[in-house]
């Protein structure tokens, strides 16, 4: 792939509500190329492999900021992040919970 080419993808990526340079990096590194492709994706699990392929644990705000581009993809207001922040708090109670 050529240089231009990721380019055009992150600029295509960045047309995404709450997606700037360096979460359309991120968006990218996980294998995302057009907006399209994060329609019924899990904002967890795409949280937890950013957080395994670069060896960190990444702010919470990031997966607000993934629920807000998949909640996006999948037909729904363009939201700020911050927006999904009491959401993500209860979902992941709700998670750690089960387990």
């Amino acid at each position: 792939m050529t240089d231009q080419t990721e380019r055009q993808i992150l600029k295509s990526l960045q047309t995404l509500p709450n997606i700037g340079p360096a979460c359309a990096k991120d968006l990218y590194m996980l294998g995302y190329r057009v907006p399209g492709d994060l329609r019924g994706e899990d904002p967890v699990q795409m949280f937890e492999n950013l957080c395994s392929i670069t060896g960190k644990r990444h702010d919470p705000c990031v997966l607000d900021t993934f629920m807000s581009v998949v909640s996006f993809a999948n037909g729904g207001p363009a939201r700020p992040w911050w927006h999904f922040t009491v959401e993500r708090k209860e979902l992941l109670r709700a998670k750690d919970s089960v387990t």
